[in-house]
């Protein structure tokens, strides 16, 4: 069965979302979470996981954050709040949280979520193995690469089919460093800002980029819109679809989601036609914020042309 899970950046955005039909909210805060569309406050979290849960619907919670030791002598008052309210998942990518999630009992279920590094059925087995019920797969992986999975997961995979795919994360203020070395009085480094860097010689490229109090991160190139491959994703068993709003805000990105909902109910039905992908692919290019490319991202690439 097809599930869809959607960013939420506020508790209004996620009343819409769940009354326009989508299956699992993923939110966090901002010390533990990474690259979210609004970080929440612990009272907005536990408002939208009860909304949530009163809609019959789920919630993850993102505690992927690069953990430092300060960090981690911090992470059992949040992950007990979690317990608390019962959030149904959290998304972890540290080994150090899973091994306080095992030594302790935590009641938290977690999805793997090691960013670009989910490359292989065999990782995320590994993974599943530890006690993960689900992985989250790099943004990266090509159809050749996905189709070699196949049939070979012990757990759901996890596949983004909209929106902007990281490709690096830096610990270091990359931005600032910058400015530093320019000697601009420039201060704006968040994702409000717009910045981008380009390939040397390639100016139509655009990699977004931002600097938040976990770092530098660094986009692809091309946001991501799956909507014709939704069959062939199906088909090779990758059900689980994430629609992420980072750059996509508001309004705009609830109705994105009932884009993806719609082709989720074509598909249930037998009725996904091509005529009705690209319908619902030229609708969601509308949507989809102006300066901001769409693509199947690295889904058409030959694996060995990925460097």
């Amino acid at each position: 069965m097809i599930k869809i899970t959607t960013t939420a950046e506020s508790v209004e955005q996620a009343k819409a979302l769940l009354e326009a039909g989508t299956d699992n909210l993923y939110i966090g805060e901002a010390e533990f979470g990474l690259r979210l569309p609004t970080a929440l406050s612990y009272e907005e979290i536990r408002e939208v996981t009860a909304l949530a849960h009163e809609a019959g619907k789920t919630v993850t919670v993102a505690v992927n954050a690069l953990m430092h030791v300060d960090m981690m002598a911090k992470i059992k008052p949040f992950l007990d709040f979690l317990q608390e309210i019962r959030v149904d998942k959290i998304a972890v990518g540290d080994a150090g949280v899973i091994f306080v999630l095992q030594r302790d009992k935590y009641d938290l279920p977690f999805v793997y979520d090691a960013s670009t590094m989910v490359t292989s059925s065999r990782q995320v087995n590994f993974w599943a193995g530890q006690g993960a019920i689900e992985a989250v797969l790099a943004r990266e992986l090509p159809k050749a690469e996905l189709e070699a999975m196949t049939g070979n997961l012990e757990v759901p995979g996890e596949i983004l089919v909209y929106g902007a795919t990281v490709i690096h994360q830096s610990k270091r203020p990359l931005i600032q460093n910058y400015y530093n070395f320019i000697k601009t009085k420039e201060t704006g480094k968040d994702r409000a800002r717009n910045l981008f860097v380009s390939e040397p010689k390639k100016e139509d490229t655009h990699y977004s980029i931002f600097e938040d109090n976990h770092g530098t991160h660094i986009f692809a190139n091309d946001d991501l819109n799956m909507m014709s491959e939704l069959s062939n994703l199906v088909k090779m068993g990758f059900d689980h679809w994430k629609l992420d709003g980072i750059y996509t805000r508001g309004d705009v990105f609830v109705e994105v989601t009932k884009r993806f909902i719609e082709a989720k109910k074509c598909i249930a039905a037998g009725k996904f036609t091509a005529d009705k992908a690209f319908q619902l692919e030229e609708e969601v290019r509308k949507l989809h914020p102006a300066g901001r490319t769409l693509s199947h991202g690295f889904y058409d690439f030959d694996p060995d042309e990925i460097k």
